[in-house]
C-alpha cells in the first residue's frame, strides 16, 4: 500500500520533484506551498511553481503565511510521510511527528556540506568539482537531520547554470526518494547521523550579491554569472544603465594584453567583448541593458560599438 504523502515545496525544485512523485504514483493527499506573491516590476500576483504542479494534477492546497497555521489540517489527514523540497520556512518538532514514518527532506548537495538555503549557487560560485543530492530524515534544525541516503553528482560541465543544476540534483533526488520510500516505510533502513565537523552553511541569496565586482578575477565574476543564472542575474553600471550579464567566459592574460583599470571594455579578437578585470578578462557572450531584450554580443555590438572603450561598473 502508497504511504499517504503531504508535501511541502514552493519554487522550481520542490515543482520538480511534486510532479515527479506524481508521475510515480506517489500522488500527495495534499500539498503546502508559500502565499502568492507579486513578482516582478509590475508586481504581478503569480502562485508558485509548487501551486502550478498541484493544481495541474489536482491535488488539495494550503498556503499558509506559517506552517503552524494549519497544523491542524495536517493532524486531521493522519499523514504517513511530510516530504519536503525547498519549502522555505523551518518547520516545528510538533508538525514534523505528526506522520507515521516521519518527515522527509530533498536536499541539493551532499550534506553536512552546504546546508541552507542556497547550496547550490553556492557550489557554483565556489568552483565545486562535485556535489548531490541528499535525504534526511527532518528535526527542528536547518538541514540537520540524520541521512537516510544520498548521490554524488560530478559537475563536469563547465558553463552549468544554477537553473539548470537546480533541475539535474532535483531529477536526480526525486529519483533517490521515489527508490528509498518503500524501504523506509518498511523499516529496512537506518538512518546515519550528520558528522557536525563537516558542516557549512549557505546564506539566502539576495539581489545585490549579483553586482559584480571587477577587481575580483575573471574566474570568480564567471562563476557568479553562472550562479546567479536566472536570479538575481549578475549585473554592473555604465553610464547610469543597468546591464545583466547572462552568459561570459574567461580570457586569460597570456592569451590577451592590454592592462587597464578593472571594468574596462576592449573589442578582442574574433569581435568579442572583454572586460578587464582583477585577474585576467571576461568575455561577454550575452548580454542585456535595462528594459532591452537579451542579446548576442555580435547583435549587440552592430549598433553599440562605442560600448568598446567604457569602464563598467
Amino acid at each position: 500500500m502508497k504511504p499517504k504523502i503531504i508535501f511541502l515545496g514552493t519554487p522550481e525544485f520542490g515543482a520538480i520533484v511534486l510532479k515527479k512523485l506524481i508521475e510515480n504514483d506517489f500522488k500527495p493527499a495534499l500539498v503546502i506551498t508559500a502565499p502568492d506573491k507579486p513578482v516582478g516590476r509590475k508586481q504581478i500576483v503569480t502562485p508558485s511553481q509548487v501551486k502550478v504542479v498541484a493544481e495541474k494534477y489536482k491535488v488539495p492546497i494550503l498556503q499558509p503565511e506559517k506552517i503552524k497555521e494549519v497544523e491542524s489540517e495536517i493532524k486531521k489527514l493522519k499523514p504517513d510521510l511530510i516530504i519536503t523540497a525547498a519549502y522555505g520556512e523551518i518547520i516545528p518538532k510538533k508538525i514534523l511527528d505528526i506522520p507515521k514514518y516521519s518527515s522527509l527532506n530533498v536536499h541539493p548537495s551532499l550534506l553536512p556540506e552546504y546546508r541552507g538555503a542556497s547550496p547550490v549557487q553556492f557550489a557554483i560560485l565556489n568552483g565545486e568539482k562535485k556535489t548531490g543530492v541528499t535525504i534526511i530524515k527532518m528535526n527542528e534544525k536547518l538541514d540537520q537531520g540524520p541521512i537516510l541516503a544520498n548521490l554524488e553528482y560530478l559537475i563536469e560541465n563547465s558553463e552549468i547554470t544554477h537553473q539548470e543544476l537546480e533541475e539535474e540534483l532535483a531529477n536526480w533526488g526525486v529519483e533517490l526518494l521515489i527508490e528509498i520510500i518503500p524501504d523506509w516505510v518498511d523499516g529496512k533502513i537506518k538512518s546515519k547521523p550528520q558528522d557536525e565537523s563537516k558542516a557549512s552553511y549557505t546564506r539566502t541569496i539576495k539581489k545585490e550579491d549579483g553586482k559584480i565586482d571587477w577587481n575580483n578575477t575573471a574566474e570568480e565574476i564567471e562563476r557568479q554569472v553562472r550562479a546567479f543564472n536566472p536570479w538575481p542575474s549578475a549585473f554592473c553600471e555604465v553610464n547610469d544603465k543597468t546591464i545583466k550579464i547572462w552568459k561570459a567566459s574567461r580570457l586569460k592574460h597570456t592569451e590577451y594584453s592590454p592592462s587597464g583599470p578593472p571594468g574596462k571594455v576592449y573589442l578582442a579578437p574574433n569581435d568579442r567583448i572583454a572586460v578587464q578585470c582583477g585577474k585576467d578578462y571576461l568575455i561577454i557572450e550575452e548580454l542585456q541593458f535595462s528594459g532591452k531584450k537579451k542579446m548576442k554580443v555580435e547583435e549587440f555590438l552592430k549598433g553599440n560599438i562605442d560600448f568598446i572603450g567604457t569602464i563598467l561598473k
